[in-house]
């Protein structure tokens, strides 16, 4: 981080942490480390993406849908951050429910309008324009980020936004409606709200031992339910194949981690 960039960062954490239980500058390094965690999982977002766009535009059904739900954790992992840019993560993210027409909306396109392509009409067929704006998008996004001053609260409060977005649409199954690899997704937002906890734990234990261990039980809690779900190629079992029980017995352990996640921001005295 440069001169100019601790500055300005130094000034956003006194805007927001007034009073806080910690000192700013102790937020300095965790949120720079995490800036570092979101550099790589966008590097490898872009790498996946151009390999999986490159196969729809190929023609190539099956590698294509092979590489959807890989592609898309790297997406999932930072999407606190990639949310900041509002355009580019509707471009990139929207579903068919975002758009007046659906799935028959110009406007919707990205990652799902690829997979409504893939699994429900099984088919490559027009997703060539489609495949390119994805890729111009996330190589627009990974750009915006290099330059990018993370604000504190939106890292800390990242953990608690990314487990109520599994709490919000991963558990229903309405994110990936069409290819049902939804777990994929789910385990992309736990690693990313992991990163974050794992980056801040010294302060939060700092703050509040015992608070930390109940974290800590409650994301090995939410890993545990996940495992069960694997596959012996590293996967995960499409959600189609989860019963109405299974899926109910995510619904307390997600949200009571995200509850849990939530007190982060005033832990640290941020707004």
């Amino acid at each position: 981080m440069g001169l100019a960039a601790l500055w300005a960062f130094a000034s956003l954490c006194a805007a927001t942490a007034a009073g806080a239980a910690v000192s700013p500058l102790d937020l300095v390094k965790p949120v720079a480390d995490y800036k570092v965690y979101v550099s790589k999982q966008v590097g490898q977002l872009v790498t996946q993406t151009q390999a999986f766009t490159d196969a729809v535009k190929a023609g190539q059904l099956d590698k294509a849908k092979e590489l959807y739900a890989p592609t898309r954790m790297h997406y999932e992992a930072i999407e606190p951050i990639a949310e900041l840019f509002s355009d580019l993560d509707s471009s990139i993210d929207s579903r068919a429910d975002d758009h007046e027409k659906g799935e028959n909306d110009p406007s919707f396109i990205g990652f799902h309008r690829i997979e409504y392509g893939l699994y429900a009409k099984n088919s490559t067929a027009g997703l060539a324009p489609i495949a390119d704006k994805l890729m111009h998008d996330v190589l627009e996004l990974q750009s915006r980020i290099k330059t990018l001053v993370f604000p504190p609260s939106k890292v800390v409060g990242g953990a608690a936004a990314l487990m109520e977005e599994v709490a919000a649409t991963k558990i229903s199954g309405e994110e990936d409606r069409y290819s049902h690899t939804d777990l994929w997704d789910f385990k992309g937002n736990v690693d990313g709200a992991q990163e974050i906890v794992r980056l801040f734990g010294p302060l939060i234990r700092k703050q509040d031992p015992a608070f930390a261990d109940k974290i800590a039980k409650n994301f090995a809690t939410v890993e545990g339910i996940l495992a069960k779900y694997k596959t012996p190629q590293g996967g995960y079992e499409t959600y189609d194949k989860l019963s109405s029980a299974d899926r109910k017995a995510l619904v307390g352990p997600v949200q009571t981690l995200a509850e849990d996640l939530s007190r982060l921001r005033g832990l640290f005295g941020l707004k």
